[in-house]
C-alpha cells in the first residue's frame, strides 16, 4: 500500500474527467490541494477537461500545475495500470451509458459491470488502499416495496422488468462487491448511491439529467409522467466522494445520498418560479394519466420504469450519510434552478426559447 505518502501529494486518480460529476470531482479535489490524475478514452479531449476548470474557477496555474490527464478506457486494459501508478485513491465516477436502450441489456450490463471490475483488479495491483465507486439509487430502489422507504440495506432485484441501465447499475454494483471480497487482497471499497444528479454544468457535454432540464427549458419535453425522483446536487455529490475517500468509517460501506424526492411536474413548475421570465413559461405541467404512460411504454421501451413507478413517492432514509459525515445536501429547487441558470450561462440554451404549450 502507498501508506507513506501524503495524500496531498499521491495523486488521486479520478476516472472520466469529461463527464459531468467526473468535472465537479476534479475541480473539488484541485480546490482542497490535491493532485489530480484523470481519465479520458482519448487525449484529443484533454482540453475538454481544462476548459471545465476554468470554467469552474479553477486558476490555470493550478491545472498546470497538480493535474494530470491520461488516456483509458473502460472496455480495455490498457492504460489503467499507468493511470493508478502511485495513487492512494481512486474515485471512480465514469460509468458508460446510453441515451436510448440498446436493443439487448447486456450491451448496457457487461460494459458497465466489466468496466468496474477492470477499475478495481488495477487499482488492487497499483497498491490502491481504497476505491470509491460512484454506483446510484438505480441499485436500491427500483424494486418497488409496500412502504416505498428506501435505504442502504435495500437492493434493486435486476430480476425485476427493469431498463437495462437499472439493471445495470444493481449487477455492476454487486460485481464490485464480491470482488473486493473475494479478490480483493485488502482493497477497500466504499460506493456512493447518488439519485439524480443535477446542478450547474461545466461543460456542453450533457448528462441525461441535465439534458431533461435543457428540453424543458426549450418546450420540447413531452407531457410528463408521474414520476418521482430524487435529485442531488453535482456539488455535494463531488464533496461526497472526495471525503469518502478518506473517512475512516467510509470503509466498506455503501451510502444513499440525496435529498426529498420531486416529481417531473414540480421541476417544471421549479424552473417557472426560479427564472421568471428569463425563459419562457411555457413549461410541460401536464402528466400523463396511467393509462397513458402505459400505452406509450408499448412502443417506447424508455418508459418502462414509469409504469412500474407510476405515481409512487419514494421515502429514501440517507440517515447514514449524514451521520458519517455531517452532511446536508442544497435544497432541490436552488439545485435545479442553479442548473438552468448554468446552461443559460453557457449559451446551451438560449434565453427566452420558444416553448410548446401542452
Amino acid at each position: 500500500m502507498n501508506d507513506t505518502t501524503p495524500p496531498t501529494q499521491a495523486p488521486v486518480l479520478v476516472t472520466g474527467g469529461t463527464g459531468f460529476l467526473g468535472t465537479h470531482t476534479v475541480a473539488r479535489l484541485l480546490a482542497d490541494g490535491y493532485r489530480v490524475r484523470t481519465t479520458v478514452r482519448s487525449l484529443e479531449r484533454a482540453d475538454e477537461v481544462r476548459a471545465a476548470m476554468a470554467t469552474a474557477g479553477i486558476p490555470a496555474q493550478v491545472a498546470d500545475e497538480r493535474l494530470e490527464i491520461v488516456a483509458a478506457d473502460l472496455s480495455a486494459d490498457a492504460g489503467w495500470p499507468e493511470a493508478m501508478a502511485g495513487c492512494t485513491y481512486v474515485l471512480h465516477v465514469a460509468s458508460p451509458f446510453y441515451t436510448v436502450d440498446p436493443e439487448h441489456a447486456d450491451e448496457l450490463i457487461g460494459p458497465a459491470r466489466d468496466g468496474s471490475l477492470r477499475v478495481l483488479r488495477s487499482a488492487r495491483d497499483a497498491g490502491v488502499r481504497r476505491v470509491v465507486l460512484t454506483s446510484s439509487f438505480a441499485a436500491i430502489g427500483y424494486t418497488r416495496k409496500a412502504d416505498e422507504t428506501y435505504d442502504e440495506t435495500d437492493w434493486t432485484n435486476p430480476d425485476d422488468s427493469q431498463s437495462p441501465y437499472i439493471k445495470s447499475k444493481a449487477i455492476a454494483e454487486r460485481a464490485a462487491w464480491d470482488f473486493v471480497q473475494n479478490e480483493g487482497g485488502g482493497l477497500e471499497l466504499t460506493v456512493i448511491n447518488p439519485t439524480g444528479i443535477f446542478g450547474p454544468v461545466l461543460s456542453p457535454r450533457l448528462s441525461s439529467s441535465i439534458a431533461l432540464v435543457k428540453a424543458m427549458l426549450e418546450g420540447t419535453h413531452p407531457p410528463v409522467p408521474r414520476m418521482y425522483f430524487g435529485v442531488i446536487d453535482v456539488r455535494d455529490a463531488a464533496e461526497l466522494h472526495v471525503r469518502a475517500m478518506t473517512e475512516p468509517k467510509a470503509a466498506g460501506e455503501r451510502f444513499l445520498a440525496t435529498s426529498e424526492a420531486i416529481s417531473y411536474r414540480q421541476l417544471s413548475e421549479i424552473l417557472v418560479e426560479r427564472l421568471g421570465g428569463k425563459v419562457s413559461t411555457l413549461l410541460p405541467v401536464a402528466e400523463l394519466t396511467s393509462e397513458q404512460v402505459r400505452e406509450a411504454a408499448r412502443s417506447n421501451s424508455a418508459l418502462s420504469d414509469a409504469v412500474y413507478h407510476d405515481g409512487h413517492i419514494p421515502i429514501m432514509r440517507t440517515g447514514k450519510v449524514r451521520d458519517v459525515f455531517g452532511w446536508t445536501p442544497r435544497d432541490p429547487a436552488d439545485t435545479i434552478a442553479d442548473t438552468a441558470e448554468s446552461l443559460l450561462a453557457l449559451g446551451i440554451v438560449a434565453a427566452g426559447a420558444e416553448a410548446v404549450a401542452v
